[in-house]
């Protein structure tokens, strides 16, 4: 069922988002050549917990981490630890935060140091992925139009969108119905009501969209190891458009 949110609730939603955004400008600064993905994982905890909120995803249905950080063909839920980072990866950083009895979560894909031009587009094609998705997003949009929106500018790129994982919604947990794929055909779907708030997440890969999940029962690599990026915000669905709440 989805839940349809209040102007208070969403007014309660805006300070965990806040937090969101700001925990990925300041681990997104600390991206660099020689940095431990663990070293980041542990700023990003650091800093949200000094914000007086909680790391969602630590815990998380045993997930050990307070983000996810994922390099080059690893697509989501990479678990942060000794991985260094080095000149010409990409890194994938996906976190939450919980405070006011709700859920922020946000995603970006960071260079590290200089890319290649490949990845250099893959990181900018992702990121308009989210607003073409967004665009004609308002009170009354068939859901899967977000989707085939993101799709339709991930494939004129040459690049392919990922399946297997999808946005949501979020509020008082942070998943909450509905699911938010990043591919369908426009005009299907349920019609979103306003207040209704989502995380739309294009998670875009360069090559084929086939995919595994690694041993430790998180990290999603692709198959061919071409890389990966993802970029998402927590919106909120307005009778004229959408408000972002995590930039």
């Amino acid at each position: 069922m989805i839940l349809v949110k209040t102007e208070s609730e969403i007014d309660r939603m805006r300070e965990p988002c806040a937090i969101v955004r700001d925990t990925l400008v300041f681990v997104g600064s600390k991206v660099r050549p020689g940095i431990t993905t663990g070293e980041l994982d542990a700023l990003a905890d650091e800093y949200i917990r000094s914000c007086g909120a909680i790391p969602s995803c630590k815990g998380y249905c045993g997930y050990p981490a307070a983000i996810c950080a994922s390099v080059n063909e690893e697509i989501v839920h990479g678990i942060p630890g000794g991985r260094v980072l080095r000149e010409g990866d990409i890194v994938s950083i996906d976190l939450c935060a919980y405070k006011n009895g709700f859920h922020g979560d946000g995603a970006r894909t960071f260079a590290v140091g200089s890319v290649d031009a490949e990845k250099q587009k893959l990181i900018r094609v992702t990121e308009e992925c989210f607003w073409q998705g967004i665009e004609n997003l308002r009170a009354g949009t068939p859901l899967y139009d977000i989707g085939a929106a993101v799709q339709k500018h991930a494939e004129e790129n040459g690049f392919s969108v990922v399946r297997e994982f999808v946005g949501h919604g979020i509020g008082h947990e942070m998943h909450e119905d509905p699911s938010v794929p990043n591919f369908g055909k426009r005009g299907t779907g349920v019609r979103l009501k306003e207040g209704t708030v989502l995380c739309v997440e294009p998670m875009i890969v360069a090559g084929s969209r086939a995919l595994r999940v690694l041993d430790d029962g998180w990290t999603a690599v692709t198959l061919d190891k071409k890389p990966a990026a993802h970029y998402e915000n927590t919106v909120v669905i307005r009778r004229d458009g959408v408000e972002i709440l995590t930039l």
